[in-house]
């Protein structure tokens, strides 16, 4: 399954799955991350990570690449598509596509998802900062040997 065809199928397993079955929806891979103080904006130094992100159609949980023990847990709370704006286009457009959010230890996460990219915006409780961490879709090599023997199936 291709990450075009991945995010669409996220809305259909909203109907469909149990609260305690996630399913894969897609993989991406982190390209920015900085933190924003008042009006400046500072980039913050990082390697490439890789996420999983999983849905049981009430949740949304985003997996470390290599840590499986590593992830987030969100609660959907938007699943009407997600608004975007091209820099050649005035307009925007609104485009299948999710929003959340998870609040643990006083830090409060909000996540956008759609089949092309992830930004999740950390509020810590006590911080005048706010860190935005944007990924985009991704092929990750599979984790699981029952995800390398889907991905061999699907080799012509």
């Amino acid at each position: 399954m291709t990450i075009r065809t991945t995010i669409p199928l996220l809305f259909a397993i909203a109907g469909a799955a149990t609260a305690s079955e996630f399913k894969h929806v897609g993989d991406f891979l982190l390209k920015s991350h900085f933190k924003i103080t008042g009006d400046k904006v500072t980039p913050i130094p990082m390697k490439a990570i890789g996420f999983r992100v999983y849905t049981d159609g009430v949740r949304v949980k985003v997996v470390a690449e290599d840590d499986e023990d590593s992830h987030t847990t969100f609660v959907i709370y938007r699943s009407d598509g997600i608004g975007r704006q091209r820099p050649d286009r005035g307009a925007i457009e609104v485009i299948p596509g999710l929003q959340a959010t998870s609040q643990t230890d006083g830090v409060l996460r909000h996540l956008r998802l759609s089949r092309e990219s992830l930004t999740i915006t950390t509020f810590p409780g006590v911080s005048n900062q706010t860190v935005v961490s944007h990924a985009v879709a991704a092929k990750l090599k599979p984790s699981t040997e029952k995800e390398a023997s889907a991905a061999a199936r699907k080799q012509p």
